[in-house]
């Protein structure tokens, strides 16, 4: 998968966790490729404030660890409260305990599809990641929470494959 205006030196820490998770990645002039052959291997991930983690993507790599294998810690330093999306993820069959800024996400091989919630912008976005990744069918409720954040999302994701519909 190849992503067009993304610049690799505005995301290290994000690739350096990914690679440590197994991806393969090549990047150019305004574009990162990326390939993961196998699940993920499990990383552990610290949100600080650039160039750390950053805390916008803590959501997304929550839902990619629950793909993982193995057990990953995700520990959030930036903002409190930051874990909503871990219940909603839970609905979806993910095994994670949230404890003060950490949670531990146990990996296992599928999520489930379920009805779910959006909180916030970045919790819509993990939930929208795994739902896409998940078996059956996952509707999301609140989607304006993600449509703040991500135009066009549906378009998008129908360009990497995923079958997104906005349902009324």
């Amino acid at each position: 998968m190849r992503l067009q205006g993304a610049e690799a030196s505005h995301l290290t820490a994000v690739l350096a966790a990914l690679k440590r998770a197994g991806a393969k990645i090549k990047t150019g002039k305004g574009w990162i490729e990326l390939v993961m052959e196998r699940r993920p291997k499990a990383v552990s991930i610290v949100t600080k404030p650039h160039p750390g983690f950053p805390t916008d993507l803590q959501a997304p790599w929550m839902a990619l660890m629950t793909l993982c294998t193995g057990f990953a810690k995700v520990t959030e330093t930036v903002f409190e409260n930051r874990f909503l999306h871990a219940a909603e993820l839970g609905r979806m069959g993910a095994q994670i305990a949230v404890s003060g800024r950490t949670a531990v996400v146990a990996g296992q091989e599928r999520l489930s599809g379920a009805p779910i919630m959006a909180s916030d912008i970045r919790a819509g976005a993990s939930l929208l990641v795994a739902g896409v990744a998940a078996k059956g069918r996952t509707t999301i409720a609140r989607v304006y929470h993600i449509d703040r954040g991500y135009e066009d999302v549906e378009r998008k994701l129908a360009g990497a494959g995923a079958r997104v519909e906005r349902v009324k």
